[in-house]
């Protein structure tokens, strides 16, 4: 049967209930629950992991005896294990509700479709759909992480008007940042920071800008964010600011065999120090860039070793905030799932430090990029002059797509 205006209603705010757990859920999804007869909504709540209880038991614990009966709207399939909680099947089935309206299945093709069956034969009617796309886009990172067990990856930069990062370092200022955008776009850029579990960024970034790579956005997050830093011959300045501020929140990732004094210094100071494979020759030569400003730049590291290891941390979500070399090296490597891109009103010139290579310029980029969302802010300079920054962000690979590559099983 279609789904109602009053069905939509509901499972909006669900989705608004979830949405609201951003920086509180991982490594959990994020979900929300609305428990309503009719138009009365009588119960609603989300999942917040500190707070153990999914969404469905704090909305079913709202209602009551009021949830008999009721329609229950939730964002993600109510799971049919049992974990730090019981099953949210389970519950939803005991409280007596009389319908059951999931967005989306369990990105998880091991489990997707088990919980509402669960639903389902005790009698209960099962609808799945209802703005299932809005309800994905929220836990894209979820699903990445519970299929592939690396972390949804966002490349984001900030660009010249012609495309690129920032001047050579002897034409700006050693040890310092350059910034193209303006104050309204760099405070998006911390908003897209608390979005995420981990900011990760290369040793050339470290020594040219010696960034801090913090969550200023002022928002609530359970878990502070985890910077990254890639180092194949584990050369971060023991006086940098990101060693400075360590307090376990830093991971240094080198290369096995890098030397053994350095690693022992950074983790005297609480660097996490990593160590992971190094690609073969045959591997970078068909990985990354061509040109001998590329090669020198590029990082040695196997990437998809560095995000297993991510993901066994439980990391759901990585920012990647880097210079050419690293941008190549991941997109070469196929390991972009999203991308989001400022641009400045400001050429640089061909002799200014690119995006990353000739095969992944930011244009081309754009072309590749699906859901495609921009946005403009207010740039205000000093002098008093106002122009606009604008934002360009889309998605490069599906994690859904690929969760339910795999057919789960039908919901009937």
């Amino acid at each position: 049967m279609p789904f109602s205006a009053t069905d939509e209603a509901h499972m909006r705010r669900a989705l608004e209930l979830a949405k609201a757990t951003l920086g509180l859920a991982s490594p959990n999804p994020q979900v929300g629950c609305v428990l309503a007869h009719g138009n009365l909504i009588v119960g609603e709540g989300a999942h917040r992991f500190d707070a153990r209880d999914h969404a469905e038991v704090v909305a079913l614990k709202m209602a009551g005896e009021q949830a008999r009966g009721a329609t229950a709207y939730v964002t993600l399939e109510p799971c049919s294990h049992s974990g730090r909680t019981g099953p949210c099947a389970n519950a939803l089935i005991d409280a007596g509700v009389a319908r059951v309206i999931a967005a989306t299945l369990d990105p998880n093709p091991l489990v997707a479709g088990q919980g509402l069956h669960r639903i389902a034969n005790a009698g209960i009617e099962v609808e799945p759909g209802l703005l299932q796309a809005e309800a994905r886009t929220i836990n894209d990172a979820f699903a990445r992480h519970i299929l592939t067990g690396m972390p949804l990856v966002t490349l984001k930069s900030a660009l010249s008007v012609d495309g690129r990062l920032a001047p050579t370092p002897v034409q700006r200022p050693a040890n310092a940042p350059f910034w193209l955008t303006g104050t309204a776009a760099r405070e998006e850029v911390h908003r897209f920071r608390h979005a995420n579990d981990a900011i990760v960024t290369g040793i050339g970034t470290v020594l040219a800008d010696d960034p801090i790579l913090s969550d200023r956005s002022n928002l609530q997050r359970r878990r502070r964010l985890l910077r990254v830093v890639l180092d194949t011959q584990c050369r971060t300045p023991l006086s940098s600011r990101l060693v400075e501020s360590a307090n376990g929140e830093l991971v240094s990732f080198c290369a096995n065999g890098a030397p053994i004094e350095k690693p022992r210094a950074l983790r005297q100071r609480g660097v996490r120090v990593e160590t992971v494979p190094v690609l073969q020759p045959e591997e970078r030569a068909s990985s990354n860039s061509r040109t001998a400003v590329d090669r020198e730049a590029r990082p040695e590291l196997d990437l998809r070793a560095v995000l297993k290891r991510l993901g066994e941390m439980d990391i759901l979500s990585a920012l990647l905030e880097s210079g050419p070399g690293l941008n190549a090296a991941f997109l070469n490597a196929g390991l972009v799932d999203k991308a989001v891109l400022f641009f400045a009103e400001m050429e640089l010139g061909d002799d200014s430090i690119p995006f990353a290579d000739a095969a992944h310029n930011p244009f081309m980029l754009i072309e590749q990029l699906q859901n495609i969302d921009r946005c403009d802010f207010v740039h205000e300079t000093t002098g008093g002059a106002r122009g606009l920054d604008a934002c360009v962000r889309g998605t490069l690979h599906d994690p859904w797509a690929e969760t339910f590559a795999l057919t789960p099983p039908a919901v009937s």
